[in-house]
């Protein structure tokens, strides 16, 4: 059994190694060894004399030995340090040139990862995963990786399919960031109506600034004309409600509804109640002064404000511990939690 290259290859990798490498990756199907340099890219077809497995083991090793002064490949215990940021003591780059995926996600999930050495990670590892744990490094983010990482979520959102969690993070991250364009977050923002998970980042990160508002509520100009005493007082209920109300509002209170008249996972009916309590008490947070209804035709609606103050995922948790059931079956277990919530909604809609 061989334990060692080919002399072909091995005189091949270094003559490469004598070069100004960035980043190296290994096509496994292929066998060929991809270099990032200076100069571009180039490429090295290996010529096994073993068993392929056990080949490209004993090219890693060569690389690792080379990058890392470690002949017996990439350490094992910087697997245990990699998703923990514990990289700080090491030189990021030299990880990059192992040919190990492992020591790329570990490069990707330190916190001095900056924006040169995200476009070399990428390079080498260009995966949903590894474009939103980069997007949250804000020098990643504020550089020139942050539109490059953001058009590939946008664009590779619909491969997530039915992992809502996912899909959730994913839209978190992108709005989180900053990096992404307009034209992006509308796009986004659209596939909500196809899969409405796409809406729970939106609520809980951007509330006030969601694409493409509806118009206000045809009450909306009525409601501030009747509330005109309370709301110069800053009355919090007041105010929430004529929020709710406006354009911005209408569009928030729609999403919502979607999302909980059609939940797919528990996550998402969680997050989303979550995003409603905070929506609403952001106006309540200051304790109001109890005072008579003497406006009648608003009361209606400035107690169903009132009540989506005060909703969080406290109800559905007992639930949620006992069942692992999506889809249809957990919206039958989770409806008289979620009812009031959507008839409150209701009651501020257009």
């Amino acid at each position: 059994m061989n334990d060692a290259l080919s002399a072909e290859d091995s005189f091949r990798l270094q003559v490469l190694l004598t070069q100004d490498i960035k980043a190296i990756r290994i096509d496994e199907a292929n066998l060929i060894l991809y270099a990032l340099t200076d100069k571009g890219e180039a490429s090295l077809p290996l010529s096994p004399n073993c068993r392929a497995d056990r080949y490209l083991r004993l090219v890693r090793e060569q690389l690792s030995g080379h990058a890392l002064g470690s002949p017996g490949g990439y350490p094992v215990y910087l697997t245990r340090w990699t998703r923990h940021g514990q990289m700080e003591g090491l030189n990021l780059g030299r990880l990059l040139l192992t040919g190990e995926p492992e020591a790329v996600v570990a490069v990707v999930h330190s916190p001095a990862l900056g924006d040169e050495l995200a476009r070399y990670a990428w390079w080498a590892m260009p995966t949903i995963e590894n474009a939103r744990l980069m997007l949250r490094r804000e020098q990643v983010a504020r550089g020139g990786m942050g539109p490059v990482l953001a058009d590939f979520l946008v664009e590779h959102l619909p491969f997530l399919q039915d992992d809502h969690l996912g899909i959730m993070d994913t839209v978190a991250v992108l709005i989180d960031s900053g990096a992404v364009s307009e034209a992006g977050l509308e796009a986004v923002w659209r596939r909500g109506k196809r899969v409405n998970s796409h809406y729970v980042a939106f609520l809980e990160l951007a509330a006030g600034r969601l694409p493409s508002p509806l118009p206000a509520h045809p009450d909306a100009a009525a409601a501030e004309e009747a509330l005109a005493e309370r709301l110069a007082r800053e009355e919090p209920r007041a105010r929430a409600l004529v929020r709710a109300l406006s354009g911005q509002g209408q569009s928030f209170v729609a999403a919502a509804l979607e999302i909980l008249e059609r939940p797919e996972t528990q996550e998402v009916v969680a997050r989303a109640l979550n995003a409603i309590g905070r929506y609403f008490s952001a106006d309540l947070a200051v304790a109001e002064v109890a005072v008579a209804d003497t406006c009648q035709a608003f009361a209606p609606r400035l107690e169903a404000v009132a009540r989506l103050a005060s909703c969080d995922d406290t109800g559905v948790r007992p639930i949620f511990a006992r069942s692992t059931a999506i889809g249809s079956l957990m919206r039958r277990k989770i409806e008289p939690v979620v009812a009031p919530v959507i008839a409150d909604l209701r009651a501020l809609r257009g």
